[in-house]
């Protein structure tokens, strides 16, 4: 269930960056919201092979995951200066917090690093799901609106 639970949270979060994306001026919020799909593209990968949708594939898996972490570790320079746009969801809080939010970052690329040399078999990504999704989570809730 909590497997579950997590492939929707990453549908729904997919579904609202492609809603989000829509005339979007400034430049810099584009270039973040172009970064969150990439994880958003990869956790979908991830999902996919999760739930059964798509066959495992342990090659993708581990590229998926280490997509992921090349975001997370570019997370913190696209997000240094305040910018903003009617369309971001982006709080002011992450400037006010931006040591938090740059740690939550490199925990996500830790996760996915970790992942990206350990998923092995489909047994693999639930557990995988679960870490990545609480990672993401944990940023989400205080960051984003």
């Amino acid at each position: 269930m909590k497997q579950l639970n997590l492939f929707v949270f990453g549908t729904l979060l997919i579904a609202g960056v492609a809603v989000a994306h829509t005339n979007v001026q400034n430049a810099a919020v584009k270039a973040r919201m172009a970064a969150m799909s990439g994880i958003a593209a990869e956790m979908k990968t991830l999902g996919q092979m999760t739930k059964g949708a798509t066959a495992f594939d342990r090659d993708a898996a581990r590229a998926a995951a280490n997509a992921i972490a090349d975001h997370s570790a570019a997370t913190p320079e696209l997000f240094e200066a305040e910018e903003t746009d009617p369309k971001s969801e982006a709080k002011a809080l992450i400037w006010a917090n931006f040591d938090d939010f740059t740690s939550k970052a490199g925990e996500l690329e830790a996760v996915a690093l970790g992942l990206a040399n350990s998923i092995d078999s489909a047994d693999d990504l639930g557990p995988a799901m679960s870490a990545l999704g609480a990672t993401c989570k944990s940023c989400h809730t205080k960051y984003r609106q």
